[in-house]
């Protein structure tokens, strides 16, 4: 299979899963791609753009047949230019519905392009994935019903930055090849020289329907397929495409050891989701073992006669020996089971670090996306990102959609200038004139992230100001700066001596932060309550206007000062357990940070009743508060 550099045909070491080079994976998968796309489904290619994007672009549009369809799909498309829908132009020139294909059935047997698909919207990744798994496009809407073929493959053009920018799961798990091509400098693309032969990349395309796969091979995929926790049938099926693509690249009607191996490389291994069980474990007992080390105890095997001569050199005997371990070596299928051979290879893929990238991308799906994300989708009337349109008339500040309304009123446009006509007004209507009526009207919606405030709730005690002033103060430094990147704004409130004071109200303006932190004084008693209720307040005030509110209290959680400013141990903790609880029912999110020079069950049980996460940071800087409190941010920019 030389036109495949990743797994050329007779090469036993890539069979037994010798990892090739990122560059000659791509261009293995581009070539089985190039032969199969619809079957594949396609290729998850993540890097930036550049030269090396650009190339593997080159080499598939270069193998895929003439005049296949190649369509660049933006990242916003509607869904009319998607999926096809009301010709809104024609039917408003005819007087009747008008029907347009969509970009998916004008890519019927060729392939799709999706631009920044790790921005992809869900509603556009579940609109496509259905399309994949029904070849087909169905449109029944603004008077228009219409079928059409759309088998193609998709090239998800995936340019993310961090762990959480990703594609779709669902779109993701119906493409075959995983590539990243982020590391791939332009020299070793160059240098690797691989060409690929278009010819042959055809007349595989013609034989494809006549490979075959017997149950041996295709119980292997599937054993490794488990084995590495794909999790999706899919990874299966997928996988047995790719080994018949390679199949018939090589001129031959059945797929072999060497075919399976490529296919676990290119399909299973990018999947994997854990290693096998029993990994370092020797293999079972069913599975053929080499002969083992002579024993020095057992007396020596007579040599047969066709060994060689009775005054044979046992020296020989040895070379001998060594010569059929190498040729074993060379030919793993003579001694290895089928499942541990393409095991081996979906193993020899799995990149590096990728089981630790998988764990920080549910980490970062559990605390709500990355630390950028500015605070919760709200629904707007005035301004925000276009999210679709509604029936409605343009009061209290909506803004009438003209298209939409346009595209309301065109399919009836024959039946009330018929109507017109029969009530004696055809001369209302006029050549050209659209009859638009109330009902027809559609408003814009929009939708807008909500500004997210960080409340510092600063406990400036004697028994606190001590420990963690300096890192509060750097840590809030530290947080306005990525303010200009999240929009997000800061607050800082302190309690010392009897009451609680809101020393900077909510801003992005690091220099008036510094100014109000660098004259906070420490010392005095501890109104704890005090300083809870007025953080609650301050986070109300907040919601009220719109925002997302994050507090962060910095305390040791030691209450000596009650809410009226009389000194008591006891009254100032139950105070501050109320105004906990109280807190909790308001459903704030919080982080409650320890600043004893030891971890508190006081503090502990305040965090729990004020539901907040609890933090202690004996030994903790500024850098450490500040990450901590991105990842809370991150979390309360997702309602539930």
């Amino acid at each position: 299979m030389a036109a495949v550099p990743a797994a050329p045909a007779g090469n036993a070491d890539a069979a037994a899963g010798a990892t090739p080079s990122t560059w000659a994976a791509a261009v293995a998968a581009v070539t089985l791609m190039a032969i199969d796309p619809v079957g594949l489904g396609g290729v998850n290619l993540r890097a930036l753009a550049g030269p090396v994007r650009d190339r593997w672009l080159e080499l598939l549009a270069g193998l895929l047949p003439a005049g296949t369809p190649l369509r660049r799909v933006p990242l916003h498309i509607n869904d009319e230019r998607l999926l096809g829908g009301l010709d809104l132009a024609a039917t408003l020139r005819a007087g009747r519905p008008v029907a347009q294909r969509g970009v998916l059935a004008e890519a019927d047997g060729g392939v799709l392009l999706m631009a920044m698909a790790e921005r992809l919207p869900a509603a556009t990744a579940a609109r496509l994935v259905a399309v994949l798994d029904a070849g087909e496009v169905l449109v029944a809407r603004d008077g228009v019903s219409m079928q059409h073929p759309a088998r193609l493959g998709v090239v998800a053009l995936d340019e993310g930055a961090t762990v959480d920018e990703c594609v779709p799961p669902g779109l993701m798990d119906r493409l075959a090849f995983h590539l990243d091509l982020a590391d791939v400098s332009w020299r070793e693309v160059t240098d690797a020289g691989f060409a690929v032969d278009a010819r042959a990349v055809a007349e595989a395309r013609l034989g494809l329907a006549r490979v075959r796969i017997d149950d041996d091979l295709l119980q292997a995929l599937c054993s490794a397929a488990l084995a590495l926790g794909t999790g999706s049938l899919r990874a299966s099926v997928l996988a047995l495409r790719a080994a018949s693509a390679a199949a018939a690249l090589d001129g031959r009607d059945a797929v072999n050891a060497d075919d399976a191996a490529l296919a676990a490389r290119l399909v299973l291994g990018p999947r994997a989701t854990c290693l096998p069980p029993g990994d370092a474990a020797p293999p079972p007992e069913s599975s053929a073992e080499p002969p083992p080390e002579p024993d020095s105890s057992d007396p020596p095997e007579p040599p047969s006669p066709d060994e060689g001569s009775d005054d044979a050199d046992p020296g020989d005997e040895t070379g001998n020996e060594d010569e059929q371990s190498e040729s074993d070596a060379l030919d793993p299928t003579s001694h290895e089971p089928l499942d541990d051979v393409v095991l081996a290879a979906a193993k020899a893929a799995i990149p590096a670090g990728l089981l630790a990238l998988l764990q920080g991308q549910a980490s970062a799906a559990r605390s709500g996306g990355a630390g950028g994300r500015a605070g919760q989708l709200q629904a707007s009337r005035r301004r925000g990102r276009p999210a679709g349109a509604r029936r409605g008339e343009p009061r209290n500040g909506a803004r009438l959609n003209v298209i939409e309304t346009l595209r309301a009123a065109a399919p009836w446009q024959r039946v009330r200038r018929d109507e017109l006509a029969a009530a004696g007004r055809g001369g209302d209507t006029g050549a050209g004139r659209i009859q638009v009526r109330a009902e027809d009207f559609h408003v814009t919606r929009f939708k807008q992230r909500s500004e997210t405030t960080t409340i510092f709730a600063i406990d400036a005690s004697g028994s606190a100001a001590l420990h963690r002033l300096a890192e509060a103060k750097g840590a809030v430094e530290l947080l306005l700066a990525d303010c200009y990147v999240r929009r997000d704004r800061v607050a800082v409130l302190a309690f010392r001596g009897k009451v609680a004071e809101v020393l900077l109200p909510p801003t992005r303006s690091l220099v008036r932060a510094k100014r109000s932190l660098a004259g906070l004084p420490g010392g005095g008693g501890t109104p704890l309550a005090a300083g809870i209720d007025a953080a609650a307040r301050l986070a109300d005030a907040m919601r009220r206007r719109g925002d997302t509110p994050v507090i962060v209290f910095l305390t040791d959680g030691r209450a000596n000062i009650a809410r009226d400013g009389t000194p008591g141990r006891a009254l100032a903790d139950a105070q501050a357990i109320e105004a906990a609880r109280q807190m909790r029912a308001a459903r704030f999110t919080a982080l409650l940070v320890d600043t004893s020079q030891q971890p508190q069950a006081g503090a502990q049980r305040l965090a729990l009743e004020m539901g907040a996460r609890y933090l202690p940071l004996p030994n903790a800087d500024a850098n450490a508060l500040s990450r901590s409190v991105r990842v809370l941010a991150a979390s309360a920019a997702t309602p539930g």
